[in-house]
Order: structure tokens, then sequence, then C-alpha cells
């Protein structure tokens, strides 16, 4: 049986776990490069860390409602949420996206 995971609804997302989910800057790391690739699997975002730390920060993101994940057979398939955040929050995550390019975090 595939696995299911809870995206919650846009008017679920709240500013304050959606900031705290990307102080992280491994998680803002992950926003980026999803930003870059459009798509992509959870062993490509990994980067050499840990799959069980990663598996957390793929959570957070889910959980705040930036990431979306897809189960297709075997592979975990992420992608950025940004249509709904940009509706949400309007400018955010493109202010957050150019701050990172100009400065990126270091982990």
């Amino acid at each position: 049986m595939a696995t299911l995971y809870h995206h919650p609804a846009p008017e679920e997302v709240a500013l304050l776990p959606l900031l705290r989910a990307i102080a992280d800057p491994v998680r803002l790391g992950i926003i980026y490069h999803l930003y870059n690739l459009g798509e992509a699997n959870c062993t490509t975002l990994l980067r050499g860390r840990p799959k069980s730390s990663m598996s957390h920060h793929f959570q957070v993101l889910r959980e705040a409602g930036i990431l979306h994940t897809r189960v297709e057979g075997v592979q975990h398939r992420n992608t950025l949420r940004l249509a709904m955040l940009e509706e949400r929050f309007p400018g955010l995550m493109s202010s957050i996206l150019r701050g990172y390019a100009i400065d990126p975090a270091s982990p």
C-alpha cells in the first residue's frame, strides 16, 4: 500500500509555522533546489545528508504547507506549492528565494 501524506489546505497554512520551517538552513536549501528543479525525488535532495534527518525536514516542510509529496511507485516526488503560497502570502516565497540566491545558507 502506498504512503499517503497530509498536505494542509491553503486556509490551514499559517505564517508562523511556515517561517519556522524556512528558518532552518537545510530546509531553505531544499526549497531553493526544488525551485530550480521543479520536481525531485527525495534521493536527489539528500545532498550527502542522512536519510533519517532529511525525512524529518521533508515532514516539516509538508506540514508547514510548503512541500507537496506524491508517491509514484517507490519514489516520493516533491514539488513546491508556490502558486498556493503566492496566493496565501503574496510575494513572500519569491522574496525568500531571491534572498537565498544572493546569499545562500551554508549547510
